[in-house]
């Protein structure tokens, strides 16, 4: 497979260390969200935030089919877009200042762009590992007790 020498596991990838980063920043300023935010803007922004991390993580599993990896990546940038319209949201219920929340699309904005990259030169990603996995042998039983 064409995999990235340098990247073993989707911890490696820079874009998923972006992603999770944005989502503990958002964390930290819901804290100081209303309470009465807590189950719709403050649940729903955090929600959109740490999803995009684990897509990513889901298309890492899921690259040795190109199409799923994809797909799984699509859905990390929707989730993205998604966070963004939350960013906005809150900005403009004045919970976050124009300065935080141009830094935080800033962010979501980087993170679109690295996964459209993924997406476009997904070949780079997807394929059959070059890596073995041995098992042992099992011996596997088959009963007829009901």
């Amino acid at each position: 497979m064409g995999e990235l020498p340098h990247a073993r596991s989707f911890r490696d990838l820079i874009v998923y260390r972006k992603a999770r980063q944005l989502a503990q920043e958002i964390f930290e300023y819901t804290k100081a969200f209303p309470k009465e935010e807590r189950y719709s803007l403050t649940d729903q922004i955090r929600r959109s935030s740490r999803s995009v991390g684990a897509q990513i993580a889901e298309a890492w599993a899921k690259r040795r089919y190109e199409a799923h990896f994809i797909s799984k990546l699509t859905d990390a940038d929707a989730e993205c877009q998604e966070t963004s319209h939350w960013i906005e949201t809150a900005r403009d219920c004045g919970y976050l200042t124009p300065e935080q929340s141009a830094v935080l699309l800033a962010k979501c904005e980087e993170i679109g762009r690295l996964l459209a990259g993924m997406m476009a030169k997904s070949s780079l990603f997807c394929g059959t590992p070059t890596y073995t996995v041995r098992e042992e042998t099992a011996e596997y039983f088959i009963t007829t007790d009901y």
